[in-house]
């Protein structure tokens, strides 16, 4: 399981968008909002910064984990490639 698809880019689908691409999963963020898309990303980024400047991880793992996240406003084309899908 390497492709993870999360449908809807809220507080709790980019806290989950997080986890799996830190986590080195390939993570596709579905939302039909560019807005909401744009707000996920930055609060990721955020709370990536944050645990860079607690020294929990490095800026390398912070920059990984963002190249991990592809954001989408179709939903069709990234959910028949995934291994898993969360709404």
């Amino acid at each position: 399981m390497k492709n993870i698809t999360i449908i809807g880019a809220g507080t709790m689908g980019n806290g989950i968008a997080h986890t799996f691409a830190q986590n080195n999963y390939n993570v596709n963020l579905v939302d039909i909002s560019e807005d909401a898309l744009n707000k996920a990303l930055l609060t990721i980024e955020k709370n990536l910064k944050r645990m860079v400047s607690k020294e929990k991880i490095s800026e390398e793992e912070k920059e990984n984990t963002l190249n991990n996240i592809t954001t989408h406003k179709n939903m069709s084309k990234v959910v028949e490639k995934a291994d898993l899908v969360i709404e």
